[in-house]
């Protein structure tokens, strides 16, 4: 569901840009693999670099069927491998993004985010190439302004249990930030706000794949706090233009960039909203707010406006229904699996979903 048109452009018949050899980490993620599927279809050589922990090579399949794509497992903490070719461009999206998923590992985490970015911009260097860093709203931690503008400078407990990951994203930002200035390599960083869309990891927990998953089987959805906290949620199909967008704009600087949808919801609405959509008898159960979880979320976007042109397009209905298609065959996919005879897959990873 890679995207292949944004405010009206066909991306793949009118790309104006030569043909690049472009490295991707993170590439068999979420918005990695949507990336990478984009440049190929751009018409550009991509390799992929992974260590799998919350990639899947089903997020390649259609990647993997372009001969001008490669995959490679590899761990971003380490250097990238010599005999890769010269690389033009290397959008840097290496870091698992949930916090299921980065508290598992903390200082793996908070590793991933610096030495990682130590060892692209290292590569960068070498080749001479532009660097795109995929930074996040987090680094805002729980916001005293809102909406959260580039220039706020965040509200981040570097001790908490979220700290790994939000201090390592804005310790990545100062490493950009410093090499940039130091050698004049390009660099571009884009401050992600919470996006969704297919090929989100079923078991992330984040609040789109949870409610989604929850109510296709049947299963109470799950809030944590009030539900009235706010979040703004943008289509991947959007994000992924805002990538294109930004690292080819004449005009952008190593100066941060926030991408996401301003358009503000609570988390009791998207679930009221999900449950409108699937159906079924699911209800809403409410558990604990976890530590250092922000109350309000909502990009500025007014230097992406200003700078790239850029704005989200997708209606959140309009994206979630292309969600729930997804996940809905997914599970059906999944079923039919745990199906099989003894001795074959016996188990959905979805088991896990709560």
């Amino acid at each position: 569901m890679a995207l292949v048109r944004q405010n009206g452009i066909d991306l793949r018949a009118g790309n104006k840009h030569a043909a690049r050899q472009i490295l991707v980490t993170g590439g068999a993620g979420f918005l990695g693999s949507h990336l990478c599927d984009l440049l190929l279809q751009q018409g550009h050589s991509v390799i992929s670099l992974d260590n799998y922990f919350t990639g899947s090579a089903r997020n390649l399949e259609e990647a993997s069927e372009n001969p001008q794509f490669r995959a490679i497992e590899h761990d971003i903490t380490d250097p990238i491998p010599e005999d890769l070719p010269r690389f033009d461009e290397i959008y840097n999206l290496a870091c698992p993004a949930s916090p299921v998923h980065y508290q598992m590992d903390p200082l793996k985490t908070a590793l991933t985010s610096a030495g990682g970015v130590w060892n692209v911009m290292a590569r960068a260097r070498r080749d001479n190439a532009r660097v795109f860093h995929a930074s996040t709203s987090e680094v805002y931690g729980d916001p005293t302004v809102h909406p959260q503008p580039e220039g706020y400078h965040g509200n981040v407990n570097p001790i908490g249990p979220r700290a790994c990951y939000d201090e390592g994203k804005r310790f990545a930002e100062t490493i950009l930030s410093d090499f940039t200035r130091s050698t004049g390599l390009p660099v571009r960083i884009a401050r992600i706000f919470n996006t969704y869309g297919p090929r989100m990891h079923p078991e992330d927990g984040r609040v789109v794949s949870n409610f989604i998953v929850q109510a296709l089987l049947g299963r109470d959805l799950t809030i944590y706090g009030s539900g009235r906290q706010t979040r703004s949620f943008c289509f991947m199909d959007d994000l992924i233009a805002g990538f294109d967008a930004l690292m080819h704009a004449p005009g952008a600087t190593a100066e941060p960039v926030n991408l996401g949808n301003p358009h503000e919801i609570t988390v009791l609405e998207l679930a009221e909203m999900v449950l409108d959509m699937v159906g079924g008898r699911s209800r809403i159960l409410r558990l604990p707010l976890p530590v250092d979880d922000p109350q309000r979320r909502r990009p500025d976007i007014s230097r992406a406006r200003s700078v790239l042109g850029w704005q989200p397009r997708v209606p959140l209905a309009e994206g979630l229904a292309a969600t729930i298609r997804y996940f809905d065959r997914r599970l059906s996919q999944e079923d039919q699996r745990a199906r099989k005879p003894l001795g074959a897959e016996a188990t959905s990873p979805f088991a896990a979903v709560i």
